[in-house]
């Protein structure tokens, strides 16, 4: 058998191990019904954010003189033309709600990213040098964490000036602490198990035994946080938003129209209800992945 028949027997083997890896994932995740739901919704979320352009029957911040308050079209007033009304300038409100998915779902990648990478590498040299490196870096994260989130959030955004740049930066920096003690007690659960300890015998670098031999195998429970956190990072960008620290005016964030809403809650129901549901909603799904996935990366929690 030539050298090539080998290589080739060897990805295809591999291919297969992967798509039973893939396989066996799936029939877990999919034990939880609402796992699956959620993720059917966030995927319905993600398709309008990307297809906004197409999908809104309007330009988010086009304004229709003729239409201030305009009641969704099964109430008595309505229109066809704004099917969830409009907001107190004119523009359409499912129009501002299509464009603001692109918005929380931007807010939530950028801040897992940012994150989960500085906070992994943090927590990687916490858990894998110990001693002073250690004691250094989780002391600063048990002082962010002393802290309540949203509170420091403002106060760093209040700092750096609102804008939504500012609000994501600010929540990266209140998630950091999590991914680091996450992190930190994965590495020190792998460093004292066999294949570490072979690998430092064989003479395997620093870099390489930290980053492609230990790291891997602590990324079940970082995956199930990041998916969590981004939950978060939506809620806590809306919160934002709402306090006027966030996205600013006229940004279809989700957030901030319900900060232009409040004073017209009584009067005009719609512009309060559909932004805080579709809040509800995408974090409730995001939630619900997350659940499917602590049950399926983690054998200790699978369902029986």
């Amino acid at each position: 058998m030539t050298q090539a028949h080998i290589l080739q027997e060897e990805i295809d083997s591999r291919r297969g191990g992967y798509r039973a890896l893939l396989a066996e994932f799936w029939a877990s995740f999919s034990e939880n019904r609402g796992a699956v739901y959620g993720l059917f919704f966030f995927i319905c979320i993600v398709l309008i954010a990307i297809f906004a352009n197409f999908i809104a029957p309007h330009e988010p911040t086009e304004q229709f003189r003729e239409a201030f308050l305009q009641p969704p079209f099964w109430q008595a007033g309505g229109d066809l033309r704004f099917p969830l009304g409009t907001d107190a300038v004119g523009r359409d409100l499912l129009s501002r709600l299509i464009f603001g998915a692109r918005f929380s779902l931007f807010i939530g990648c950028i801040v897992v990213s940012v994150s989960l990478i500085i906070g992994v590498f943090l927590g990687l040299c916490a858990g894998y040098f110990r001693g002073k490196i250690d004691i250094v870096i989780m002391r600063v994260m048990d002082i962010v964490l002393a802290f309540p989130s949203l509170l420091l959030a403002l106060v760093l955004v209040s700092v750096l000036g609102p804008s939504l740049i500012n609000a994501m930066i600010a929540i990266a920096i209140v998630q950091q602490p999590h991914y680091v003690r996450l992190t930190r007690a994965a590495v020190m659960g792998e460093m004292t198990k066999d294949y570490v300890t072979a690998a430092r015998v064989v003479g395997v670098r620093m870099l390489r035994l930290m980053f492609i031999t230990v790291l891997p195998n602590c990324m079940g429970p970082l995956i199930v946080q990041a998916a969590l956190s981004f939950s978060s990072a939506v809620l806590d960008a809306a919160a934002l938003g709402f306090l006027g620290m966030g996205a600013q005016p006229p940004t279809p964030e989700w957030g901030t129209m319900l900060a232009e809403a409040r004073e017209f809650i009584l009067r005009a129901w719609w512009v309060v209800t559909f932004p805080g549901l579709a809040i509800l909603l995408t974090v409730l799904a995001i939630n619900l992945m997350g659940d499917g996935l602590r049950d399926a990366l983690d054998p200790k929690l699978k369902r029986s």
